[in-house]
């Protein structure tokens, strides 16, 4: 597949080469050959190589691996890109720029590293020496640049993401936005979250296949945040939805067994169980949450397969059922799985055998 993605390494290096040279910078934002999209590409070279920044999200993904640009409709002024703001009364009633939602690439997500202080000030210094215009908003959080407000070639905005926010940034939405970039690794990209890993085994290729084709897998339970995500890119941007949606969950710590993760009460997940829960008389909803432990899955998917081969088309029957249980039993679930040496067909909470 590789010899069909030189163009995606030539983007990648210009992103991640710490040894390009200024003429070739300058070039890139002040030559006749100058864009839009190669403007940013050199304000991500400074963040990445200058500044030990990762970039990720939907710069990689549209414009990195798919090569996918689109101006907004009716709009041939650069300057009528910048939407609304958004008036934070926290940030000093400074306003957050955000742009159109119909340009692609719209805008440079980075994470600042953990490793290194980061000082926007030297940042600045390094956009005005190539002529870059910056203005910048600090939330508690993140950094928010507006970059090239009044340049030809249009402007664009920057999250410059806060190293002990990111780490809780452990969920993904689409399969096609856990791409990565980081210095020096020229020919390569990057994931996020690992998600090569048993059970998703999700790929770079069939990643990068799914960008080349407009597709997405949707990896996270979707709730209200997410639909507005998923309207984004197939109403505006004529994606499509592909494949299952498993809940990619990060797998814990070295020194831990098993994570808990709560699902948002907007969730269809959370939806569908709490409606089957309330079927019980007198059942009370305190809180639903997925868990996430690697050894249980492994076994449980081994399981499963085997099972499966005994079964006519291979179909192991799987079910989703209920169990009941103490408080003893519910703290030993996530580590341990389900007790079931008292399991009975007949038992309160299900009534459903299994043919094997």
């Amino acid at each position: 597949m590789r010899k069909n993605c030189r163009d995606i390494e030539e983007r990648i290096a210009r992103v991640t080469d710490s040894n390009r040279t200024l003429i070739d910078l300058y070039n890139s934002v002040k030559s006749s050959k100058a864009t839009r999209e190669t403007r940013m590409e050199t304000v991500g070279w400074i963040a990445v190589c200058k500044f030990n920044c990762k970039v990720e999200g939907g710069f990689v993904r549209d414009w990195i691996v798919g090569h996918y640009s689109a101006r907004p409709a009716g709009k041939p002024n650069p300057k009528d890109w910048i939407e609304d703001a958004n008036e934070l009364p926290y940030s000093n009633r400074q306003l957050i720029p955000y742009m159109n939602k119909e340009l692609v690439p719209a805008d440079l997500d980075c994470h600042l590293p953990s490793h290194a202080y980061f000082d926007i000030d030297k940042f600045e210094d390094e956009l005005y020496k190539l002529g870059i215009s910056c203005h910048f908003v600090r939330e508690y959080w993140r950094y928010v640049l507006l970059l090239d407000e009044d340049a030809e070639t249009g402007p664009f905005t920057m999250d410059l993401i806060e190293p002990h926010v990111a780490l809780t940034h452990d969920r993904i939405d689409f399969d096609v936005s856990n791409l990565s970039l980081e210095k020096d690794y020229t020919h390569e990209l990057g994931m996020r979250i690992d998600i090569e890993q048993k059970p998703y085994c999700i790929d770079l290729e069939s990643i990068v296949d799914n960008i080349k084709n407009k597709r997405f897998r949707i990896l996270r339970p979707i709730d209200d945040f997410l639909r507005r995500r998923i309207d984004k890119m197939q109403r505006l941007r004529g994606w499509a939805q592909t494949g299952q949606s498993p809940s990619v969950i990060p797998s814990p710590a070295a020194k831990h067994y098993v994570v808990l993760v709560s699902l948002p009460s907007t969730s269809t997940l959370y939806t569908a169980v709490a409606t089957e829960i309330k079927k019980i008389s007198g059942a009370q909803i305190v809180s639903i949450e997925e868990i996430k432990n690697p050894f249980l899955e492994e076994t449980y998917e081994g399981m499963k397969k085997l099972i499966g081969r005994q079964c006519k088309n291979g179909d192991p029957n799987e079910q989703l059922l209920f169990h009941g249980t103490k408080a003893a039993g519910i703290e030993g679930i996530p580590e341990n799985g389900y007790d079931d040496r008292h399991f009975v067909a007949t038992g309160a909470w299900g009534k459903q055998e299994i043919p094997l």
